[in-house]
């Protein structure tokens, strides 16, 4: 099992955009591609919105995301939603591989 912690730098005014998109629009379209999300919290003090998916390994993880990038309702939503400018600066991704002692493996 590995976890991807993903980070998303916000344009300042833009958090409830990337929030709304995520409730309303993206959760389903990750279920659809089996993304399994495990949290999603934002940063105090920042523009960041930060979230963990859970995977059995690199590969699965890599297919599940072209799968979500290449779907036409998600490419649809992504332009609408960024209709009126980018809800989303950077992406950071980074891959978590679990200690032998970690709770959560």
């Amino acid at each position: 099992m590995i976890h991807e912690l993903r980070t998303y730098r916000v344009p300042e005014g833009r958090m409830p955009d990337i929030l709304g998109r995520f409730e309303n629009i993206t959760f389903g379209l990750f279920d659809r591609h089996g993304i399994q999300v495990v949290g999603f919290w934002t940063k105090q003090d920042t523009n960041e919105l930060v979230y963990i998916c859970q995977y059995d390994d690199e590969s699965q993880m890599n297919a599940q995301w072209e799968a979500f990038r290449a779907d036409p309702d998600w490419l649809a939503a992504r332009e609408e939603t960024e209709a009126n400018g980018p809800i989303v600066q950077e992406v950071i991704s980074e891959i978590l591989h679990p200690t032998s002692f970690s709770p959560l493996r």
